[in-house]
């Protein structure tokens, strides 16, 4: 994937342990593209090209990376070796595959020595991990701040739309809980 260039936003380095895993990063780059953040996407193997990932992550910081997405499955090196040659965040993005479906994933990436820290998402939880890679961004741009302010609002708003409440279900003696004070 080319990288996705936006004036005025840090770069997200997005790294794949493997190819087969573009599918499980297509959430996550259709929300870096709605709110406009550029980011790179790269295919390393921690396993096999550990001399590549080494430099991905020493350099990440010139390049103008602010935090690194690291998607992977099965043992899931991928993040830790990235974290333990980067000062920079790395969230982890385990994907289901294999045998025990993305637990081994998610427990490799959670259960870091201390030191080599990788924020975990759950398993599959593209979304999740791109919105906690816009945040670490918008630590230091206001304008995604407010876009993730009101993507937060609208999404309020949208669950409150859908939500059933059990009085419209003619529930007997329910009452909503700041009218039951």
């Amino acid at each position: 994937m080319e990288p996705k260039e936006a004036a005025g936003f840090p770069r997200i380095g997005v790294v794949l342990g493997s190819t087969s895993d573009f599918e499980a990063v297509r959430d996550v780059v259709a929300i870096f593209d709605e709110f406009g953040v550029n980011y790179d996407v790269a295919v390393i193997s921690a396993h096999r090209t550990p001399d590549l990932l080494r430099r991905y992550a020493l350099e990440a910081p010139e390049r103008g990376v602010a935090v690194i997405l690291a998607v992977a499955g099965l043992s899931a090196a991928l993040p830790g070796m990235l974290s333990a040659y980067t000062s920079l965040p790395v969230i982890g993005l385990p994907v289901k595959t294999g045998p025990l479906g993305g637990v081994d994933a998610l427990l490799s990436m959670a259960q870091m020595p201390p030191g080599v820290p990788v924020a975990t998402t759950g398993i599959g939880s593209a979304k999740n991990a791109a919105l906690c890679c816009l945040r670490v961004v918008a630590l230091v741009e206001p304008l995604l701040r407010k876009k993730l302010e009101e993507y937060r609002e609208k999404m309020t708003r949208e669950g409150e739309e859908r939500l059933s409440f059990p009085e419209s279900l003619g529930l007997p003696g329910w009452k909503p809980s700041n009218e039951s004070r």
